[in-house]
């Protein structure tokens, strides 16, 4: 069972920035796409950015040209870039893997995901 586990969380004003990192135990960047959710308070966990196995990213609208996700095969880790943060970007982040990178982009796949982690908080105020 691989072990998915986020850092990085923090609170910072609008308009900073905070590195999110996921350390995967084990590390199939072949196999999975993986990426980043978040769910604020009273609203739904959803996708945010995602890479593929080819080293294709995508991302959700509102933080395209904000948010950059990379990975280190050398450190088994998975990035989230956030700058120019905002009040509406305050939620909980989760790292996630899965074969299938559509999944980031339809409603209530979050129990589907193959592996998912416990989360980092991050607060924009």
């Amino acid at each position: 069972q691989v072990q998915l586990v986020e850092s990085g969380g923090g609170s910072v004003q609008p308009g900073g920035s905070l590195r999110l990192s996921c350390v995967a135990s084990e590390w199939t960047p072949s196999s999975n796409c993986m990426g980043w959710f978040r769910q604020a308070p009273g609203k739904e966990r959803e996708g945010v950015a995602a890479i593929d196995r080819d080293g294709t990213t995508v991302y959700k609208d509102s933080v395209k040209g904000r948010f950059t996700t990379s990975r280190d095969n050398a450190k088994s880790t998975l990035y989230l870039q956030m700058n120019n943060l905002s009040p509406e970007d305050s939620a909980m982040y989760f790292c996630a893997a899965d074969p299938t990178c559509a999944k980031w982009w339809s409603p209530g796949q979050w129990p589907a995901l193959r592996y998912r982690g416990q989360g980092t908080q991050v607060t924009v105020s």
